[in-house]
């Protein structure tokens, strides 16, 4: 977590520091000349390195300083919530920033959402289907991942929105900053009803590469890809060839042909994607989302009819599907991702409420017999 937040070290440069110290441990107490032996790290890199080094101090972690408030939602490698799909990337991000909903990275751990992604300047007709699929996803229990762009983007997380769906934004600037600015309502609509991810640090500055550089995100948190409509330069189609190298469906909805911000799209369907006339028809391919099928377990672990665990939140509802016939907190934090802290007090509002019951050794179990 300490070295994540120097600028300038990826994941490639943070391994070889490791190669060549033994540990990060050693790696931080290494002489300043000393880091000259790692491969790229040239010497403007290591001045970074070093003046970031003696604004933390020699030992930080003996100290007991505790991490900054931004690193305190931050998955790094390692983490059991980390999805599996970015370890195996070529280029793994070194630390995803989050904001949100924590209860949703065991279903994108699983890659049980859909990605919606277009172009920035869509047509009414390409703006329209965008809202249609992010509602239609939602209302199916689908979480919707875009990148929080102008036009197709946003439309799509709109359109979950309404349907009290659950969007998951993957952003190329740091969790505080909106880009653009006039989507800085939106995004904290998402951030409070979903989920907003970014590999970039506090602070960092906004650069062209680093939109481009979230397509691989969003992608390895997808079950299936939808483009609805993009020009032949667009990072939709760079979303739409990782998805095609990766085996997984590719949907692309028609345009007009005479539509340059359609071209691109167009393309795709000669190159075998699947055309997506009505939103119900992606609906009907992937069936009932994991949402929904946390509320189904929630009803079959509790024996509550559908209308009262309808009542639950999310976060109660993925918890109470995650403690099954029942389970330790140490289970359920590994389970969710979530602090202790955060998991003891959900808990306890669930026992208040007569929905689970407390045994000794920090275990519950649902409390069958309180619904006979």
């Amino acid at each position: 977590m300490l070295w994540a937040g120097c600028p300038g070290l990826g994941i490639r440069r943070l391994e070889g520091l490791e190669q060549r110290f033994g540990s990060l441990e050693e790696a931080w107490k290494a002489p300043a000349a000393d880091l000259a032996a790692v491969q790229g790290l040239g010497a403007g890199l290591r001045a970074a390195v070093e003046a970031y080094r003696q604004r933390h101090g020699a030992d930080p972690v003996a100290a007991g300083k505790p991490a900054p408030a931004a690193m305190r939602r931050v998955l790094l490698p390692g983490d059991p919530a980390n999805p599996r799909a970015f370890t195996a990337l070529e280029r793994p991000p070194l630390a995803i920033y989050w904001q949100g909903q924590g209860a949703l990275w065991p279903v994108l751990r699983r890659r049980e959402a859909v990605a919606v992604v277009g172009t920035r300047n869509p047509s009414l007709h390409g703006l329209a289907m965008a809202e249609a699929v992010g509602a239609a996803l939602a209302a199916a229990g689908w979480p919707v991942v875009s990148g929080l762009a102008d036009g197709i983007d946003a439309a799509a997380h709109r359109g979950c929105l309404a349907q009290d769906g659950k969007p998951v934004a993957v952003l190329g600037t740091p969790l505080r900053r909106a880009y653009p600015r006039h989507h800085g309502p939106l995004q904290q609509f998402v951030s409070a009803r979903g989920l907003l991810i970014t590999e970039q640090p506090p602070g960092a500055s906004v650069q062209r590469g680093h939109f481009a550089a979230r397509n691989r995100l969003q992608v390895a948190l997808a079950k299936a890809v939808v483009v609805i409509e993009c020009p032949f330069k667009s990072g939709a189609l760079h979303s739409a060839a990782l998805a095609w190298e990766q085996g997984l469906p590719l949907w692309v909805v028609p345009a007009d042909a005479a539509k340059v911000s359609a071209q691109g799209s167009n393309r795709l369907l000669l190159q075998g994607a699947t055309p997506l006339l009505q939103p119900g028809d992606l609906v009907h391919q992937l069936g009932p989302g994991p949402l929904l099928q946390a509320q189904s377990s929630a009803e079959r672990a509790t024996g509550l009819p559908s209308c009262r665990v309808g009542a639950l939140t999310f976060v109660q509802r993925n918890l109470l599907a995650a403690l099954g016939s029942g389970a330790s907190l140490e289970h359920l934090c590994q389970s969710l991702g979530e602090p202790p802290a955060h998991l003891s007090s959900l808990l306890l509002d669930l026992e208040l409420a007569g929905l689970i019951s407390a045994e000794p050794g920090l275990y519950w179990r649902p409390a069958h017999g309180s619904f006979a």
